[in-house]
């Protein structure tokens, strides 16, 4: 099969500069492009957004950055999210864009159709032992559920992700990013049976 008409989106739900997720997101983009993937990684904090508000929507429109960020979706088929937990739940900034996005209207398109047209993929990392698996839970949820997206039952995570970089982004644990790239892959192939040649 091949995969050269698949492009992958590969974003974090932080825009902290040292977040764990966004090594996580960064890592993906450099491991689907050493397969042959053509990838794109993006930063969450170069498409800053005020929070929801539909007043603010009705009085001033769908803010500029939504829309870049709706249109940057839109041109790539599978996309892959490095989900932060907060407190055990879906980070401010993922559920922001996530709404805003969702908001956005195209004429001649249905209602949500840059989440129901892709394939999205999962994944986190967590200082602590469970990896942030409880925040991917949320954001599935709001994926899924909310938005009607196809999210693959598959999922990854980095516990103790203090300890487990290499200085180069790497994984140190060869499994695990071996794990990774199995994901990724999965992706890809279920963006193209989605999208065709």
């Amino acid at each position: 099969m091949s995969l050269s008409s698949t492009k992958l989106l590969f974003f974090a739900g932080s825009a902290r500069e040292a977040s764990f997720n966004k090594r996580v997101a960064r890592l993906g983009a450099q491991i689907a492009e050493a397969n042959g993937l053509a990838a794109t990684f993006a930063d969450l904090g170069d498409y800053p957004m005020p929070l929801y508000d539909a007043d603010l929507q009705a009085l001033e429109g769908i803010p500029e950055n939504a829309l870049k960020f709706e249109a940057l979706m839109k041109v790539h088929t599978g996309i892959f999210i490095a989900s932060p937990e907060y407190n055990a739940s879906i980070t401010p900034l993922l559920k922001n864009t996530l709404d805003w996005v969702s908001r956005v209207r195209i004429e001649g398109e249905e209602p949500l159709a840059v989440f129901k047209s892709r394939v999205f993929a999962l994944g986190s990392a967590s200082p602590g032992g469970m990896g942030g698996l409880r925040g991917v839970n949320t954001t599935r949820t709001v994926l899924e559920l909310g938005l009607g997206a196809l999210v693959l039952p598959d999922q990854f995570a980095v516990p103790k992700a203090g300890e487990a970089f290499e200085a180069n982004g790497h994984l140190k644990n060869r499994d695990q990013q071996e794990n990774f790239k199995a994901l990724i892959v999965k992706l890809a192939r279920a963006a193209h049976v989605l999208h065709g040649p």
